[in-house]
């Protein structure tokens, strides 16, 4: 009943035009920035701990960006229940598909790599259009799964296929003759029971996922970094593609996870405010 209702909640919401759409958001920051103080300790800490280069006044300025930015992604989100292929293609230009279509034409699957930048919701949706081929989603199961249920309905609309991330290599070895696109959200946070491996990101060790890596390498999948980022307008967005390797097996051990950590901390590091910093990333600390 729960998921039911939120998803009735949500749809209504997302029928609405983006003019008001964005007048809610103009609201929403002003209660989750200057009211609540949504996870205000979380963010400036993050931030400090990535720039101890940058000075206060810096770090208060990439912490309101963020938040001002913060209920867009909500809204865009909700927008997603009911929004238009001709609206997803319009708000969301891809700079370079060719970069995954050539191998998808050699018969090769593809192995995205993004990150929690921009608008990636609004991204799945967007690289869901650009093949008929399978497309899948990997996904870490939220603790609430009537949301979790509600949110991957959202994301499904036009066609991928949400996995979480236990069973992907299944999926995988069952398209294994099958060319096709899997996107992975590689800066979240593993469990301990998940990983035990750490590497620095943002000057902070960091634990971090090697399913990428293992499966890239099982599966000889190129590995493909899907950079979303937003433009001056509000509300639209690029998608560039960059190869960041060819051929899996050919990489060192942990070669690959180092190059999309490195690149993801790049596109951080060149425009800051519109990564997730209300997320907990460095919670899992090294166990003495």
């Amino acid at each position: 009943m729960k998921e039911r209702i939120l998803a009735l909640v949500l749809y209504v919401i997302s029928l609405l035009p983006f003019w008001i759409l964005y007048r809610i958001s103009d609201l929403l920051f002003v209660l989750i920035y200057y009211v609540f103080g949504y996870r205000k300790k979380v963010v400036l800490e993050n931030l400090h701990n990535s720039f101890p280069e940058k000075s206060e006044a810096e770090i208060q300025k990439i912490a309101r960006r963020f938040f001002r930015y913060l209920p867009d992604i909500i809204v865009e989100t909700v927008k997603g229940k009911s929004i238009s292929r001709k609206q997803v293609m319009k708000r969301v230009e891809l700079l370079n598909p060719e970069v995954v279509y050539q191998y998808l034409e050699q018969g090769r699957g593809v192995m995205g790599v993004t990150a929690h930048y921009g608008n990636w919701e609004l991204g799945i949706h967007r690289l869901a259009i650009m093949t008929e081929l399978p497309r899948l989603v990997i996904y870490k199961p939220l603790s609430d799964k009537s949301f979790g249920n509600v949110l991957n309905a959202i994301r499904s609309r036009f066609g991928v296929s949400m996995v979480p991330m236990k069973q992907i290599l299944r999926h995988l070895v069952n398209l294994k003759n099958q060319p096709q696109v899997s996107i992975f959200v590689a800066d979240q946070t593993p469990g301990y029971q998940d990983s035990d491996y750490y590497t620095s990101f943002l000057g902070q060790d960091t634990l971090v996922f090697t399913g990428t890596e293992r499966i890239a390498k099982s599966m000889d999948l190129p590995v493909v970094f899907f950079e979303i980022k937003k433009k001056a307008r509000r509300g639209y967005y690029s998608c560039k593609f960059t190869t960041l390797v060819e051929h899996p097996r050919e990489c060192a051990d942990r070669e690959i996870i180092h190059k999309h950590t490195a690149f993801t901390e790049q596109i951080i590091r060149n425009e800051p405010a519109y990564w997730l910093w209300s997320h907990r990333r460095w919670k899992r600390k090294k166990r003495q």
